[in-house]
């Protein structure tokens, strides 16, 4: 089999996709911005290179047929020539996309451009559509530790998914035939709100940890401090808001390919219960 290269790497998905490729005994590739600190397996080949940097790449494509594509940021302005590059030397690429807040199985405007320059490649390609990302819960992580966590839309309805079964359902589609074309929208397995994901990581960790609801307008002033951008601050409050009244859905799709059910929000904690203490 010929080599798989996979970008973001070193993040929280393409970290599990390198070492259950590595575990499996299959030939990866590791797209990292600097070898020396990625600290990945030794039987994984590291190569340096930067997406947002198109010139770099070239390396990291020899012999490669198959690529997992995480786009780091939100950024779409070196997409095309990213793309381009891949269609020049992979035939295949299974690409980290979205579902927009609503859940109605089309994704965010910037993860729709990706879409759109794969299709139009000409190399075969799958899309995996995650619900929201438990991971990105350790933004509550402080607070958590102060046994409060103030944020805004407390009802808003989440499928979280734990990024090992992304990872999980990555490897089977990279390493499987019969997905060429497909979008797969990914969930975890149950509907929760956020309110109820702040009690769940206190009774995992044995600490009492209590919701309180701020108000949007100022969850809008700390997180523009935070972000400086106002349109990606005004569009996840505007998410949040949405799902008050339409929760994320809970698709079977992981069962569906790994034949076996996605891993709770409750066992994401215990994954990560030092990350929280």
């Amino acid at each position: 089999m010929s080599t798989i290269l996979v970008t973001g790497a070193t993040g929280n998905v393409g970290g599990h996709v390198v070492r259950e490729l590595e575990r499996a005994g299959l030939p990866v590739r590791a797209l990292v911005r600097d070898p020396a600190r990625a600290r990945l397996p030794e039987r994984v080949e590291t190569v340096a290179g930067d997406l947002t940097r198109p010139e770099t790449l070239e390396p990291a494509l020899a012999d490669v047929e198959t690529a997992f594509l995480v786009w780091p940021g939100f950024a779409a302005r070196t997409a095309e020539p990213v793309v381009e590059a891949l269609a020049g030397r992979a035939r295949r690429v299974v690409y980290l996309s979205a579902n927009v807040p609503q859940g109605d199985g089309e994704p965010t405007i910037f993860h729709q451009e990706l879409e759109r320059l794969i299709r139009a490649s000409g190399m075969s390609w799958t899309f995996l559509r995650p619900s929201g990302f438990a991971v990105n819960t350790l933004g509550w992580a402080d607070q958590v530790r102060t046994g409060v966590v103030r944020w805004p839309y407390g009802q808003a309805g989440r499928t979280l998914i734990h990024e090992k079964d992304i990872a999980a359902v990555a490897v089977h589609v990279l390493t499987s035939a019969g997905h060429g074309g497909a979008a797969y929208p990914i969930s975890g397995p149950e509907v929760l709100t956020q309110a109820e994901q702040v009690r769940i990581i206190g009774e995992v960790i044995g600490r009492e940890v209590r919701w309180e609801e701020l108000p949007p307008e100022q969850a809008r002033e700390q997180l523009l401090a935070a972000w400086g951008d106002a349109n990606f601050v005004d569009a996840a409050l505007a998410g949040w808001r949405s799902l008050v009244d339409s929760p994320e859905e809970v698709t079977d799709v992981v069962e569906k390919l790994l034949g076996r059910p996605a891993l709770p929000f409750r066992s994401w904690v215990r994954d990560h219960e030092a990350d929280f203490r």
